[in-house]
């Protein structure tokens, strides 16, 4: 049965016609709300990790990197066409379908023989998180009124930014106590409690609408996004395969101008893959800019913290986690915070301060060195995870605030995928600097640590710098939900 999208029905500041309210509307978000938690959880819980799946499968760095390659490579594929999986499907089977993917993956991966099941597993699992981030944001978006939509988005923002502050340290307490496996085996109970949960209460009606796909828009999509995601991450191994970076770079590039003609042109007649119009409304564009600073950033930083520490200064993976978890404590605490903020008073208040508090992480961490006591790292990164909660809580509202909401489906696609192409760029960028120069300094005959500190140094200021531009941007992002508060 074709029906409307139910979204286009609400009036603003009230629950879409016909849509749940209530307990029942708290079970939904919070079913979906677990399960990206646990999904952007395990994003990030093999950092830690890899050494031990290193040793056990006897394979190398570069070989144990696809494991987070394969996933990010996964998600850059899935996430675009999202927009019309959204259209096209039940939410209620993409959200049984994304479950069933991950349990499908955890469970290979416990019971992995080698690394090519494991890798399999992982890309198993990125169709599932894949699927389920977009759907908390649509799913929020339709039945959620507009008045309240700050404060749950706040709430989502603390899955989608604490997620990965605490993956190193949850995966970092379980290596240390038993081994890697477990933190699959530990994983799939949470799974099948969340596709429990979401039987009992995510019940709302279909909006799904017969549509073709159109085949090239996939094949281009999948073409941009996986070169370019690919590209980004052999730019750390450029010096042993230039060509194949370079020719990814050109593949994707190419594709992703194909791409977007194609979506332009389909666009009139309604069989676009990914519709592109968000992007005409200017605060859209400069969020989706500053979603991929925050968590280029993020990614970044969470990625070059704990080898400066491990590799630099002889601190165990546990302490490390430990270090993490207030900047993670911290930002689940400022995130409803200020989710009510930006209902109350627009995303200035919340952005601006959000962006200053990003950048000022990111100049503490450029202060570091190898004497650093360990407190200093912990103050570093809670400024900069209040500042990222600051920064989710406002840019997931306020890039969707102006956007149609017949096309929620297709901006929460590209919110997403801004959002993985700047954690790719950014764990890349900071490795790869810090790479790069700390080899200088060691074949100059500095220490290690000097010469991890050195090459840390220089990607933090690329990080600093990029986070101050991002001050910039949160000016430019109007009121454009001021209807709320009408």
């Amino acid at each position: 049965m074709t029906t409307k999208p139910a979204a286009t029905s609400a009036k603003p500041g009230a629950a879409p016609a016909g849509q749940p309210t209530g307990k029942a509307l708290t079970g939904i978000i919070a079913s979906l709300a677990l399960a990206a938690f646990m999904m952007i959880l395990n994003e990030t819980v093999l950092t830690v990790a890899l050494p031990g799946i290193m040793q056990d499968l006897s394979i190398s760095a570069s070989t144990g990197q696809w494991l987070t390659t394969g996933f990010l490579l996964t998600l850059s594929v899935v996430i675009p066409t999202t927009g019309y999986l959204l259209q096209r499907f039940a939410h209620r089977s993409l959200f049984f379908f994304a479950i069933l993917s991950f349990i499908l993956g955890t469970a290979i991966a416990v019971l992995a023989p080698s690394f090519a099941f494991l890798l399999l597993a992982r890309i198993i699992q990125a169709v599932g998180t894949a699927i389920i981030l977009p759907l908390l944001m649509t799913t929020t978006l339709a039945l959620v009124p507009v008045r309240q939509r700050g404060t749950v988005m706040g709430l989502n923002s603390i899955v989608i930014g604490v997620g990965p502050a605490i993956g190193p340290t949850a995966s970092g307490a379980v290596v240390h106590a038993l081994d890697w496996h477990y933190i699959f085996i530990l994983m799939l109970p949470i799974a099948v409690a969340v596709l429990v949960l979401g039987a009992i209460f995510f019940k709302i009606p279909s909006t799904a609408r017969k549509i073709k796909v159109d085949s090239a828009s996939v094949l281009l999509s999948a073409l941009a996004f996986g070169f370019l995601v690919y590209g980004i991450s052999s730019i750390e191994h450029a010096a042993d395969n230039s060509a194949m970076m370079i020719a990814s770079f050109a593949i994707g590039l190419v594709a992703l101008a194909l791409f977007i003609i194609r979506q332009v042109k389909l666009a009139a007649s309604g069989r676009e893959l990914l519709n592109l119009a968000p992007f005409a409304s200017r605060s859209f564009s400069f969020a989706i800019a500053m979603i991929m600073i925050a968590f280029g950033t993020l990614l970044g930083s969470l990625m070059i913290v704990p080898i400066l520490l491990e590799s630099g200064q002889g601190i165990d993976s546990l302490q490390i986690g430990i270090m993490l978890l207030p900047g993670g404590l911290a930002q689940a605490i400022a995130s409803p915070i200020f989710g009510r903020i930006y209902d109350k008073r627009g995303p200035r208040p919340v952005l601006i301060p959000g962006a200053v508090f990003l950048a000022a992480g990111q100049w503490m961490y450029t202060t570091v060195t190898a004497q650093t006591e360990l407190w200093m790292f912990m103050l570093c990164h809670i400024v900069f995870s209040i500042g990222l909660a600051l920064l989710m809580t406002g840019l997931m509202s306020s890039a969707m605030a102006s956007v149609d909401p017949r096309l929620f489906g297709h901006g929460s696609a590209i919110f997403n995928t801004a959002q993985q192409l700047g954690g790719a760029i950014g764990t890349t960028v900071f490795v790869t600097v810090m790479s790069l120069l700390s080899k200088v300094q060691l074949d100059a005959g500095s220490e290690l640590a000097e010469a991890l500190f050195s090459g840390a140094h220089i990607s933090f200021i690329v990080g600093a710098v990029l986070a101050t531009i991002g001050i910039v941007f949160a000016f430019m992002i109007k009121g454009e939900n001021s209807h709320a508060n009408h």
